[in-house]
């Protein structure tokens, strides 16, 4: 199965939230298949505020899984099925097949890591644990403002979806 780059060309560069170069570059590209899915899991989060930065970078130096972490300012969301209002609320796991938000997506991220945290996903993937992890899940992105890392840039805005759940 053939496959092609989809690239954005950012030209609002660099974002404010962006002082720790976590995906700060002019150019992101995601591999795409003829069939529309992506070719490389790409893990998705919102790299406009500080805390959702600090965790991607701490997913990048210290979990280290076999995918892209990508800020969605920097990502064809076309390519990836995705659309702003989701991206914007909760992050996202998109992989051949498959494309998961919020608490689910971090499981299926961990899961492509190595031990211990393979076996930290697995457990937070638990149909069970996940559904318990979701009221944790959107607490901490109605308060990503006040969590360590976080700033007023963080915080989302009175009528967005995310602060109805």
């Amino acid at each position: 199965m053939a496959s092609y780059r989809v690239c954005t060309v950012i030209t609002t560069y660099p974002l404010p939230a962006f002082p720790t170069g976590v995906g700060a570059h002019p150019l992101a590209c995601t591999h795409v298949r003829d069939d529309g899915w992506v070719e490389r899991p790409t893990f998705v989060f919102d790299g406009d505020c500080a805390f959702c930065s600090s965790c991607a970078r701490f997913i990048e130096r210290r979990i280290r899984p076999d995918a892209e972490v990508l800020a969605w300012q920097f990502a064809d969301l076309d390519a990836l099925g995705l659309t702003e209002e989701q991206v914007s609320s909760a992050v996202y796991y998109v992989a051949p097949g498959r494309a998961t938000g919020g608490p689910v997506a971090i499981a299926d991220l961990l899961q492509r890591a190595r031990q211990p945290w393979r076996l930290a996903g697995a457990v937070l993937g638990l149909r069970p644990i996940s559904a318990l992890a979701w009221p944790v899940y959107r607490w901490v992105a109605r308060n990503r403002h006040r969590m360590p890392g976080g700033t007023a840039a963080c915080a989302l805005p009175p009528n967005h979806p995310a602060r109805a759940a």
